[in-house]
């Protein structure tokens, strides 16, 4: 599963950070209720996905910091699903991270760590990748990638050389990865602020990476975007790889608790924590994504 969450972050203030907005006296009045209350309602997104089972692996950006995942894992439902956490600690001006939440039952953590993006185009940096790898039934490696490349502020041009930046440094992973992995199981997951058809996305599926095509996550205005992805290693598209991607299970997670009336634009948009400034008490802006896989 890979989960654009929305600004989860703590109330407490934090110096190193330009997070004041989500603070009790900051702008969106954030304080312990409705981040307790956005806590239960990720955890209610994340067990609904798995229908029957909980995902075994979920992907999330836009957590603040270690104190919210683990609030999230023991002070909600999912304290019984038996997940562990892994969090990037990256230099992002207000303070959001990307995480890997896994059971360990189902995958054997090995080690993670924090892939800097090298920004030659901006002096901001953006979000750290997230690499994790474990291993998974059979005992084969899995590797992980967590990814929130740079938004389109400032304009879609404008900023698409910070997102090739990211683009360039999660290729030169996988690239290498595919080559001293015995049997390459390979997944990058997360938020790339980016369509399908955009020189960022084709440039990531150049080579060892295969992008699955569906609706729409985000809702720009009155336009649907598929800018959350979840990318495999080719191998794991066909029957000889252990791990391997079920045909056509990729999908969005669009229950109806998830959407509501837009009254702006028409339609539906995804029901969102703030609209504007605005406390409306739901979700993200964003839908999850979600993908099946069978291990041989």
């Amino acid at each position: 599963m890979s989960y654009n969450v929305e600004n989860l972050f703590h109330p407490e203030d934090d110096p190193n950070t330009d997070d004041e907005e989500f603070t009790p006296t900051g702008a969106r009045h954030w304080g312990y209720a409705r981040y307790h209350h956005k806590l239960r309602q990720i955890a209610k997104v994340i067990m609904a996905a798995g229908e029957w089972d909980t995902p075994a692996l979920v992907g999330l950006c836009e957590v603040e910091n270690d104190s919210v995942l683990t609030h999230l894992l023991h002070r909600t439902p999912l304290r019984s699903q038996n997940y562990r956490y892994c969090i990037t600690h990256g230099s992002d001006n207000r303070g959001i991270n990307v995480a890997l939440l896994y059971q360990r039952d189902k995958f054997r953590y090995i080690d993670h760590r924090s892939l800097q993006v090298a920004h030659p185009h901006n002096v901001n940096h953006t979000r750290d990748i997230l690499h994790v790898w474990g291993e998974i039934a059979g005992g084969d490696t899995l590797d992980i990638m967590v990814c929130h490349f740079p938004s389109k502020y400032g304009g879609e041009k404008e900023s698409e050389a910070r997102r090739m930046d990211a683009a360039r440094t999660l290729r030169a992973l996988t690239d290498s990865l595919s080559l001293v992995r015995k049997t390459p199981l390979l997944i990058a997951l997360g938020d790339f602020n980016d369509t399908p058809d955009s020189e960022c996305m084709q440039y990531l599926t150049a080579t060892t990476l295969k992008l699955s095509t569906i609706e729409g996550s985000h809702k720009y205005q009155s336009n649907w975007q598929q800018i959350d992805h979840i990318l495999i290693h080719r191998r794991m598209s066909t029957p000889v790889s252990s791990m391997r991607l079920i045909p056509d299970s990729v999908r969005i997670f669009a229950p109806s608790f998830l959407l509501t009336e837009d009254k702006t634009w028409l339609g539906q948009r995804p029901h969102r924590t703030y609209h504007g400034y605005k406390y409306e008490a739901g979700y993200s802006d964003h839908l999850p994504i979600l993908a099946d896989f069978l291990i041989r």
